[in-house]
Order: C-alpha cells, then sequence, then structure tokens
C-alpha cells in the first residue's frame, strides 16, 4: 500500500510525515525514513504535508539549498521554515484550520501532536506502510561503559531520579527516550549508524529500575495495561502509540512537567568530562592528519577526504562516528548540512573545504568540530567571512568574561552563571547584524548541547524558547557560528565547550587557519582571545 492508498482508505485529505521512527530519534536511517522515501530529501529533521495533489516539504534554514537540490519540483513543494516564519504558521497558508490531518502514532511525540490539535483535528494511524519488516534486533550487542567513565552508576542515577521526582510506592515512571535510556543505563550500542543508544523503554518503581529491549516490548505492554500503579510521562519524548496503549487500558497517568533525566545527562560528572577531553584530543589529532592530507595531496576529492578522515578516527580509537560527516567543497559548502562526499568534486588549488565532523571512543560521548581550509591560497572573500565568522566565535565564546554577574564571578560554588544560551546566540546575531557580508548569512542555531547525541537538550544556544535558561556548571554544548551564499561557499567554525565555575572552556584545541585571517579586521581584545587558540 502506498501513502495515496492509504489516505483514501482512512478518507484522509491530509497526511503529514516526518523523518523519525518509533523511538523518536533525530538521526534516523535513509531506509527507515517515510519522508526520504516519498521525497528524496535526505535531511535528519523535516516535515511533508502530503495532499491529492501535491507534497510539500517544510525544512529550517539548514536544509533550504539541500531540499531544493533534492526533491522532484513537479512533485514536491519546498516550503522554507526561518526564524520568522514558524512551520505551524506555514501548515495553517496550506491547510485550512479545523481540517482533519492523519498522523503516524508511533512516529509523533504527545506534545507535537496536541500542538496540532489546537489547530486542526488529528487521526492517529497505527502503522505505516513503508516501516521496514521483520528488522533485526541488535540489543544482543549493547556494551556496558564503565563506571570509571560515567561517574555514577545505573544505581545511583536511579536513586537520585527517583528523590528529584519524588516517586511514590505507587508509582512508575515510564521511560521511552532513547539516550535517556542510555544514560539511564550506562550502555551504549553503534550497530546503527552514527548513533550510540541503544534501543529499549525503562520503568522505573519504587523497587527499581527494569531495561525492556525490542524482544520484550509485548512483555512490557502487557504490564502497563495490567498495573494498577499511576505511570508518569513525558509527553514531550513519548510517541502517541505509547500513551494510548495506557489510556485504552483506563491506566492513571501523570504528566511530567519537567523531565530530571534531561537535566542529569546534560551536567556531565568530572569522570565524563575528562573521558570527552580525551575523546576531543583524538578528534583533533584526526581531523588535523585530514587537513595535512588536503594540502599535500593532489587531485582529491570529496569522496577521499571522508575516507581518510574515518581512517584517522579509527586510527585514533573511535567505536564508530556521530553523525555523516559533511566534507563540503566551495559552492557545497553552502549547504550547511551537505552529506554527498562527492567522487566527482575535486579539490584543485584555491578550493575551500569545510569539514563536520565527530566520533565516538570509550566513553561513548559524541564529539562534534567543524573546521575550513583553503587548498594554497585563499581568495580575499574567503579571508573576509572566514574572519567574520572567527570574531562571532571568539565574541561568543568570550562572552560570560563580559556579561556575567558578579556574584557568578565571585563564587565558583554559583551554580547557574545566569547566561543563557539566548544570550549568546543573541549577542551573536547582534554582531553579524551590524556588518555586510555581500550576501552571506547565519541561517541557523549557533550550538547545541552535546552528549550520548551530538545534538542534546539542554541546553541550546539559539533563538528559541528553549535556549532562556541559565547554563550550568558541566554542561557541554557547541559554539558554530556560520556564514553561507548559495552558489559562493560557506564558512563555519564550531568548537565544542563546556561550562565550568561561571566560565566557558573549548575541548577542541585543532588550530584555526594563519593564511585565512585577516589580522586587520580584529580588534586588540579578539586578537588577545585567539592567542588562546592555535593558529597556524
Amino acid at each position: 500500500m502506498n501513502i495515496q492508498e492509504l489516505m483514501q482508505e482512512n478518507g484522509l485529505q491530509y497526511l503529514l510525515v516526518n523523518t523519525t521512527n518509533e523511538f523518536l530519534v533525530e538521526y534516523n536511517t535513509l531506509d527507515a525514513n517515510t519522508l526520504y522515501k516519498i521525497t528524496n530529501f535526505s535531511g535528519s529533521t523535516g516535515n511533508a504535508l502530503v495532499t491529492k495533489e501535491k507534497i510539500y516539504l517544510f525544512v529550517d534554514g539548514r536544509y533550504h539549498i539541500q531540499a531544493d537540490l533534492e526533491v522532484d519540483h513537479d512533485f514536491v513543494e519546498v516550503v522554507k521554515i526561518s526564524a520568522q516564519n514558524k512551520f505551524l504558521e506555514e501548515l495553517t497558508r496550506i491547510v485550512p484550520q479545523g481540517s482533519e490531518i492523519g498522523v503516524f502514532a508511533k512516529k509523533h511525540s504527545v506534545t507535537g501532536v496536541n500542538n496540532l490539535a489546537k489547530l486542526y483535528k488529528i487521526k492517529l494511524l497505527k502503522e505505516d506502510p513503508y516501516d521496514l519488516k521483520n528488522s533485526i534486533s541488535t540489543h544482543d550487542q549493547n556494551v556496558s561503559v564503565p563506571v570509571e567513565l560515567t561517574g555514577m552508576t545505573t544505581e545511583e542515577k536511579v536513586e537520585e531520579l527517583s528523590e528529584l521526582i519524588d516517586l511514590q510506592e505507587d508509582e512508575v515512571l515510564y521511560v521511552t527516550n532513547l539516550d535517556e535510556v542510555s544514560y539511564l543505563f550506562n550502555m551504549r550500542n553503534y550497530c546503527v549508524p552514527y548513533s550510540a543508544k541503544i534501543q529499549g523503554k525503562a520503568l522505573i518503581s519504587f523497587e527499581g529500575a527494569q531495561l525492556y529491549t525490542p524482544d520484550k516490548f509485548e512483555e512490557l505492554e502487557e504490564i502497563l495495561k495490567n498495573t494498577d500503579k499511576t505511570v508518569i510521562i513525558d509527553k514531550t519524548s513519548i510517541n502517541c502509540y505509547d500513551l494510548a496503549i495506557l489510556e485504552d487500558a483506563g491506566v492513571k497517568i501523570l504528566d511530567i512537567e519537567k523531565n530530571p533525566i534531561q537535566y542529569m545527562k546534560s551536567v556531565k560528572t568530572e569522570q565524563e568530562l575528562n573521558s570527552l577531553k580525551d575523546a576531543f584530543a583524538r578528534t583533533d589529532r584526526a581531523l588535523s592528519a585530514v587537513r595535512n592530507y588536503i594540502y599535500e595531496k593532489e587531485n582529491l576529492s570529496e569522496f577521499d577526504i571522508e575516507q581518510k578522515l574515518v581512517e584517522e578516527f579509527k586510527k585514533n580509537g573511535a567505536v564508530g562516528l556521530s553523525f555523516k560527516p559533511i566534507i563540503a567543497k566551495d559552492k557545497n559548502s553552502a549547504l550547511a548540512h551537505y552529506s554527498k562526499s562527492s567522487k566527482d568534486e575535486i579539490i584543485k588549488n584555491g578550493s575551500l573545504v569545510l569539514i563536520d565532523c565527530g566520533a565516538y571512543f570509550d566513553g561513548g560521548l559524541a564529539t562534534d568540530i567543524t573546521r575550513v581550509f583553503v587548498k594554497g591560497e585563499p581568495s580575499k572573500l574567503h579571508k573576509k567571512i572566514y574572519t567574520y565568522v572567527l570574531k562571532a566565535f571568539l565574541n561568543a565564546f568570550n562572552y560570560c568574561r563580559t556579561h556575567m554577574c558578579t556574584d557568578c564571578l565571585a563564587n565558583e560554588e554559583h551554580e547557574h552563571s545566569q547566561i543563557t544560551g539566548f544570550d549568546i546566540d543573541n549577542c551573536v546575531r547582534e554582531f553579524l547584524g551590524q556588518n555586510d557580508f555581500e550576501g552571506f548569512i547565519f541561517n541557523h542555531g549557533l550550538g547545541h548541547g552535546i552528549g550520548i547525541n551530538v545534538h542534546e537538550y539542554p541546553p541550546s544556544l539559539s533563538n528559541g524558547e528553549m535556549a532562556k535558561v541559565p547554563l550550568l556548571n558541566g554542561e557541554c554544548f557547541s559554539i558554530e557560528p556560520g556564514l553561507y551564499k548559495e552558489g559562493e561557499f560557506g564558512v563555519r567554525l564550531e568548537n565544542s565547550c563546556y561550562f565550568e565555575n561561571g566560565e566557558k572552556k573549548s575541548f577542541v584545541h585543532m588550530n584555526y587557519e594563519d593564511k585565512l585571517i585577516d589580522y586587520d579586521m580584529l580588534n586588540e581584545q579578539e586578537k588577545e582571545w585567539l592567542k588562546e587558540f592555535e593558529v597556524k
């Protein structure tokens, strides 16, 4: 059955499809990605509205160019979302409010569907005809991360969690988010490309924690249907199918407003920070070797560079990549999430190459870094844009030193920095808004949290509401300003950082490119800040 047949069978004029799977993961494999199968758009995030006449593909600023290049415009219309025009606003321009929209119950969070339901009638569909059948379970390849690298045992985490939510004897917490499950049980699985998450769900009760892998999901459903306890859920991470199981069985449900597991895993222990420092040192070495490879070898393609990068990561002990590397030459670097690594794109003298990459090592936490290189001599425009992006990074990285409250500066034990990701993002946008970039634009958030997933929340450095919370000591995040111009090139410089005693510190020590810096564009303060980083 195809999508149109499914819609006809269910009497639907509109069907909303996204990129994820039943675990609501960000990076779903393309063979399990329904949106990709119906649009050919390979980006990690997006929504497709299917109608009888056409498909509307909604993508944010990272994917505007990529979507235009990948879809068949005879059948798919790309709707470009920005900070000004949100998804729901654009959706209402196409679908009259009050209309019925179908969604696949397993692939939408309860919170997401509840937001849709404020505007539309929602029909939940139990099955997606494009889902893989008889997929192979990999739970037997789960690996444990030792406490020497996590800093806390599962028992200690569960005890802290139970105290934070004041868990009672007649209550059970139902955890369905894979990052949270992997964190609580100190387990990882590297069978799925660009992921370290195990597949599983968990019940946390007064007696302790019980993990259910996919082979035990039917058993888990029966337990939930027959429980006499109140089931605590997080509506932002549980899918509609799982909630329906509880509701249909008449189970008493309690929604947890602020999920403490998110904050527990965002604040890294001393052992996790040390593990990440080692992982980023290895990441630096891998990328530095690739830098030399680009400068020393001739007639390399994007594909050759990716192969060399994978080789260097393995040489430095990586057990997997944290996302598909971006190896983007010249105009391809204007696509913030370009992922083709073409054999036909050959690096020549004057070529600009953007590399965004990361990996997993023994500790099972993601690394993430972006650097830009030019083979031979850069153009004046290369230097101008690179230097502006470097200035943006330096000012964002040092924002706390220039804006932090006196209490934070004076008291190392002061838990909250009083600096938010929203503040830092806004600082960069104000800086970039004051300058002329000859058509180059900054079209994505400034940064994201880093953990078991390369994109973790909290924290967030963006202009969204979710970023308006203070950064905490021990939180890890990227700072990655960028400027892009379609048909020209793009520059993004990304350091992954952590917050410690009211100050941002960089995990990344990979050098910046001296030949790409116009020092006349740097003020004296920026020159001092730059001395903290290697330049060669």
